[in-house]
């Protein structure tokens, strides 16, 4: 996989603005497929950034319904990255 289909984009919520503020750990919506060796490189050749840590987790998709039909949401995979200190990546520094 090329290193774009990896990441998929960042995942932005309250929780993981204050894990970036106080431990340095950036979270992103990553490939089913990718494994935490894949996601460590892409992260480091995109972003230029030394990986310390990757953990990961399948968010597992809602059931929804539609009148009657009942349909379900994607499965999707979140990477949460820790780098190493002093470093940060711009693509969330939101001011």
């Amino acid at each position: 996989m090329m290193l774009t289909e990896i990441i998929k984009g960042p995942v932005v919520t309250e929780k993981y603005e204050e894990a970036r503020a106080n431990q340095n750990c950036y979270s992103f919506q990553v490939d089913l497929r990718a494994n935490k060796t894949e996601i460590r490189q892409a992260i480091e050749k995109l972003f230029n950034v030394k990986v310390v840590e990757v953990r990961t987790s399948i968010q597992r998709g809602k059931n929804k319904r539609i009148g009657r039909s009942i349909g379900q949401r994607p499965n999707w995979k979140r990477a949460v990255v820790a780098l190493q200190e002093g470093q940060t990546i711009d693509l969330f520094e939101i001011e």
